[in-house]
C-alpha cells in the first residue's frame, strides 16, 4: 500500500510540474506581443494590479526557502525599492523539495514581470515572513499555542505546511478577478496567472497527501490537521460560506460525494473557488478585516485597492 500511494503522489506532482512547466511557453509567445498592442481597461487596472501584493508575497518567501536570499539580490529592480522582508531565511530542506521550491520561486519573479509588463503596478510592500508570524497563524489554526512554537524553516514538511498558507489563496483571487474583467489582454493574463498558481497548489498538496497520515514532529497533530485546520482558519477570516478545504474531508465534501482524500479543492461540482480581493485581505492580515493590516502584511498592502481599506496602522497579531 506504501508503495501505491506514493506512485500516486509522485504521478500527481509530475503532472503538475509538467502543467506548470507547458504553460509559460505558451504563455509567453501572444502575451508578450499583445500587452505591447493591446490597452487594458481603466477598470481592469486595480484589479490586475492587486495580486502583486500576493505574488511579492509567495516570491520572497520561496526566493528564500530555496536560496537563502530574496528579490534584492535576484531581480532587485521588481521591488521597486520597497522594504525587504522581515524574518525570511533559508529553510532546511530535502534536496527534491528545493528545487521544486526554487522552481517556483523563479515562477514567482516571471509573474511580477508578468504584471508589471502589463500595469504600471507598485514597489514590494513590507513582508513579515518570520517563523514567529506563521507560529501565530498556526497557533490561531489551532487555537491554542503549539509547544515548541511551529518554525516553517525547520524542514520540508513544515515549509510545505507554510507553503499552503499562500499561493491558494492567491489562485481564488484570481478566479475571482477573472469574470470582472473586460479586456482580452487582462483576461489572458489573468488565465495564465491562474494556471500557473493552480499547479503549484497541486503540488504542494499531491506532496503533503503522501504524508497526510504521518504526525508532524514533535506534534501530536498528523499533516492532514494542519491542512484542515489552516483552511478552517482561512474560511473563518473570510466571513463567507465554504471556499477552503484540506486534504481530508467529509464525504459530502469529496469528489461527487465519493471520496475523502482531497488533494484539490473545489466545490461541489469540483470547480475552482473564487474570491474577492477583501476576502484576500482579511486572511493574509490575519485581522478578518481588510481595514486592519497585520499578519503577512504588518503595514497593509499596496495598491488601489488595498489602500482604499486602510484606516489602521496597528496590526493584528
Amino acid at each position: 500500500m506504501a508503495k501505491t500511494c506514493l506512485l500516486s503522489s509522485t504521478a500527481i506532482v509530475f503532472i503538475s510540474l509538467s502543467v506548470i512547466s507547458l504553460l509559460p511557453s505558451a504563455f509567453s509567445a501572444d502575451f508578450s506581443d499583445g500587452y505591447k498592442k493591446s490597452p487594458v481597461p481603466k477598470c481592469d487596472l486595480d484589479l490586475l494590479e492587486f495580486p502583486l501584493n500576493l505574488e511579492y508575497l509567495e516570491a520572497e518567501f520561496f526566493l528564500y526557502g530555496a536560496l537563502g536570499h530574496g528579490l534584492d539580490k535576484v531581480a532587485p529592480y521588481l521591488a521597486e525599492g520597497g522594504p525587504s522582508p522581515i524574518g525570511a531565511k533559508k529553510a532546511n530542506l530535502d534536496t527534491i523539495t528545493n528545487d521544486i521550491i526554487l522552481q517556483f520561486a523563479y515562477q514567482e519573479v516571471g509573474h511580477l514581470k508578468a504584471i508589471k509588463k502589463t500595469v504600471k503596478g507598485f514597489p514590494r510592500p513590507q513582508l513579515d515572513l518570520s517563523a514567529s508570524l506563521f507560529a501565530k497563524v498556526i497557533d490561531k489554526a489551532f487555537g491554542k499555542p503549539l509547544n515548541p512554537p511551529f518554525d516553517p524553516y525547520a524542514n520540508s514538511i513544515n515549509f510545505l505546511i507554510a507553503s499552503y498558507l499562500i499561493p491558494y489563496v492567491g489562485l481564488t483571487g484570481y478566479v475571482g478577478a477573472n469574470p470582472k474583467l473586460q479586456g482580452a489582454i487582462s483576461k489572458r493574463l489573468v488565465a495564465g496567472l491562474l494556471g500557473v498558481e493552480s499547479g503549484q497548489d497541486a503540488v504542494i498538496r499531491g506532496l503533503l497527501y503522501e504524508h497526510a497520515a504521518e504526525n508532524v514532529s514533535p506534534y501530536q497533530f498528523v499533516v492532514a490537521e494542519f491542512t484542515n485546520r489552516i483552511s478552517n482558519l482561512r474560511n473563518s477570516l473570510g466571513h463567507t460560506d465554504r471556499k477552503d478545504e484540506g486534504l481530508i474531508v467529509p464525504i459530502d465534501f469529496g469528489a461527487e460525494g465519493k471520496v475523502v482524500g482531497n488533494v484539490l479543492a473545489g466545490d461541489q461540482f469540483s470547480v475552482a473557488f473564487d474570491r474577492t480581493p477583501e476576502e484576500i485581505l482579511r486572511i493574509v492580515y490575519g485581522s478578518g478585516n481588510e481595514s486592519v493590516p497585520g499578519g503577512f502584511f504588518p503595514k497593509g498592502g499596496n495598491g488601489s485597492i488595498a489602500k482604499s481599506h486602510l484606516h489602521s496602522a496597528n496590526g493584528y497579531y
